[in-house]
């Protein structure tokens, strides 16, 4: 579709584009894509998506394909060999946090049966459709995300921020921020 309407923020970047067309937006009930988004919107606090994007592949190698369940149990030397991997982000903070939500991810996943339960119900199991008309409309966070967060960060989880958390929910479906003439767009 060469002449399509889309939403501005993938510019001419074929990644972004391929990323925006094929995966923003759409809802996620599986429980691993959940934490390969929290684990690369972690690392996206500061940066720019378009960085982390960049990166994915070598995050994905670096971090065990996103297994949630592998990550859990990283010792030092592990987090040493991430700080030397110049095709992540080397942020200690961040790296540890990894770990540390991936243990968390785990928790609610045993209260909860699955971390998609969880996670629907901050939005009543359904998508927020907020029909954005401009660039200008789309929000940084949420009464939603500010809820989220909170209730991640009392579960122990790191670098959750109602904005971090507001990209996720993007990111995972969760929210359909995408421009109202924008190809992707469903009511």
């Amino acid at each position: 579709m060469k002449n399509k309407k889309t939403c501005f923020w993938p510019g001419n970047d074929e990644l972004m584009i391929h990323y925006h067309d094929e995966e923003w937006g759409k809802p996620v009930h599986d429980d691993a894509k959940h934490f390969e988004f929290i684990l690369l919107d972690t690392f996206q606090a500061g940066l720019s998506w378009r960085t982390i994007l960049h990166k994915r592949v070598h995050f994905k190698k670096a971090f065990d394909n996103f297994n949630y369940k592998k990550i859990a149990k990283y010792e030092e030397a592990k987090i040493e060999e991430l700080m030397l991997n110049a095709g992540i982000i080397r942020n200690r903070l961040k790296i540890n946090a990894s770990v540390t939500n991936a243990k968390a991810f785990m928790l609610i996943q045993k209260e909860f049966g699955s971390f998609d339960t969880y996670v629907w119900q901050f939005v009543n199991n359904k998508t927020m459709v907020n029909k954005c008309k401009t660039h200008q409309d789309i929000k940084a966070t949420s009464t939603e995300s500010d809820a989220l967060s909170k209730d991640l960060y009392k579960r122990g989880f790191k670098f959750v921020g109602s904005t971090i958390i507001y990209a996720y929910m993007q990111a995972a479906g969760l929210v359909n921020d995408h421009l109202v003439d924008c190809f992707r767009f469903t009511d």
